[in-house]
């Protein structure tokens, strides 16, 4: 499919100080050379599970070297957050460190406590004091018992080991990260990425956990909402399923409590005010992917970083509205072309059947992933979180105003 994206003018460009693309071989119009978020200069992704019994849950962390500016629009009527209040335009927070995706629910939102004690051993964060305040909102899913066990939950260990599994290049997809116990539409969900280069070299990238209560499939012919999408065949020879597979299946989920998450990215310099609009905007790219959507039982959050530099693109100047609905247009795209990975990656899990399980002649001419585009995820064992705990009991204790330990002195 045709790219749709307006050319952007080389001149305002300029104007606003974008630097160039890092990398000159993708081409504008068409994804990225991973078609992911990590393609977005800045931007990592560090993703850990456990798939095995009684757990089905994980970790997503999107984390940038360099503190972001981050904004959040949350719609969906069952949300679990944390730190979300501080990206309002109005607040005075000036950017985050990182960002988690998880499973587990509320439970689960102690994991960002994980991705917080690795930041601040490398001293990064807000400077406060004698040390640093990393800041890391975060939103989960609802999967709590889908692998068996409601307690078996991730935790502060959890995200200590996402974090440090953060790295540019390839993300893994599907039954990964926070969305390891994903559902969607009674489908099996999961993780989705993808990405695009603007005519003018900026990138824009997103990032998803697919957890509808709705589904992503047309009932009229059960196709993926998120194939009219598509850009440069990146969904590897994917077809309308054959008529007779085309069955009143594809509802939406019986289970309650669901939630789709994201985030999506640029390096397009953003004031916070853009960023919550890009986030806002976003919203329409899971409208595009997944009907219904924003429902009572979704929580469904959307994040948006920028990582540019330079002056900022600003709602309230004109001059800058078309740089920026192009920026807002090409996430909200993108954000439906990742739930469409999000569900072509996913596979059969219990009696979560995944999509091309599902519809079998809709997947059946489709290219597997070259292997040095899959990406890393890996499988939290005892002994990881074990050295993780190790880690997060071990950190230096903070000192006091006179700069001794501020520790209890044995009794």
């Amino acid at each position: 499919m045709k790219s749709r994206l307006v050319p952007l003018l080389a001149a305002a460009l300029a104007l606003a100080g974008v630097s160039a693309p890092a990398h000159a071989a993708d081409t504008p119009g068409l994804p990225g050379r991973n078609n992911a978020i990590t393609d977005v200069p800045g931007v990592q992704v560090g993703q850990v599970q456990s798939t095995r019994a009684p757990y089905l849950t994980g970790t997503t962390v999107v984390y940038t070297p360099r503190m972001s500016v981050t904004g959040v629009d949350q719609r969906g009527g069952a949300p679990a957050t944390k730190e979300t209040d501080l990206l309002d335009p109005l607040n005075s927070n000036p950017g985050v460190n990182a960002v988690m995706l998880g499973g587990s629910s509320m439970y689960g939102l102690s994991a960002a406590d994980g991705v917080i004690r690795w930041l601040e051993e490398r001293g990064e964060g807000v400077p406060v004091g004698s040390g640093v305040a990393p800041i890391v909102p975060a939103a989960d899913i609802y999967d709590l018992g889908r692998g068996g066990d409601f307690k078996a939950r991730t935790s502060p260990a959890w995200g200590y080991l996402a974090a440090e599994a953060a790295k540019e290049g390839p993300v893994r997809q599907g039954v990964v990260g926070g969305g390891a116990g994903a559902r969607a539409g009674g489908m099996k969900g999961g993780v989705g990425t993808a990405s695009v280069v603007l005519d003018d070299g900026v990138v824009v990238g997103a990032i998803v956990v697919v957890n509808a209560a709705g589904s992503p499939v047309d009932p009229r012919d059960c196709s993926l909402f998120a194939a009219r999408y598509e850009l440069a065949g990146e969904f590897r020879g994917l077809q309308t399923p054959k008529a007779k597979e085309c069955r009143a299946e594809a509802g939406t989920d019986a289970l309650p409590m669901n939630t789709t998450i994201a985030v999506v990215a640029t390096n397009a310099p953003l004031e916070k005010a853009a960023a919550a609009r890009m986030a806002g905007n976003s919203h329409d790219g899971l409208a595009r992917a997944i009907s219904p959507i924003h429902t009572l039982g979704d929580g469904d959050t959307i994040f948006a970083m920028s990582t540019g530099t330079g002056t900022p693109l600003r709602v309230n100047n004109p001059a800058d509205s078309r740089r920026l609905n192009q920026v807002f247009n090409a996430a909200t795209d993108t954000l439906a072309r990742a739930v469409g990975h999000a569900m072509l990656n996913a596979r059969t899990v219990g009696t979560a059947t995944s999509y091309c399980d599902r519809y079998p002649s809709a997947c059946a001419k489709l290219t597997p992933l070259p292997e040095d585009k899959l990406g890393e995820a890996p499988e939290v064992t005892q002994a990881s979180v074990d050295a993780a705990e190790q880690n997060l009991d071990s950190a230096p204790p903070i000192p006091n105003a006179s700069g001794q330990d501020a520790s209890p002195s044995p009794t």
